[in-house]
């Protein structure tokens, strides 16, 4: 392996242990503030909002496809639906749908 590679692999390895260090070194989790944590504790479904979307709407050549099922997903959520259930219920839409594109 050339020095090149090498020093690529450790610099992508450093890259990636400070952010994972920083919260264990800087945070107690005995300081932090109920408001902040409120906050952290939302990270996960803003970053899984942020990667599903765009792929929802680039689904078919038509984006109002994906957009209606994305609606779809959203309403059968709203009124309580489980995972599953929101799933195949947006499924179930865009396949009642597919005709009409």
């Amino acid at each position: 392996m050339s020095l090149d590679i090498f020093l690529i692999i450790a610099g992508m390895a450093v890259v990636t242990y400070i952010p994972r260090m920083l919260p264990l070194v800087f945070f107690n989790t005995k300081n932090i503030p109920p408001k902040l944590e409120g906050i952290l504790q939302n990270v996960p479904y803003a970053a899984l909002g942020a990667l599903i979307f765009p792929g929802a709407l680039m689904i078919h050549d038509n984006f109002v496809f994906g957009l209606i099922g994305t609606a779809a997903a959203f309403s059968i959520s709203f009124l309580g639906g489980s995972l599953i259930t929101v799933v195949l219920g947006s499924i179930v839409v865009l396949t009642l749908l597919t005709p009409l594109f």
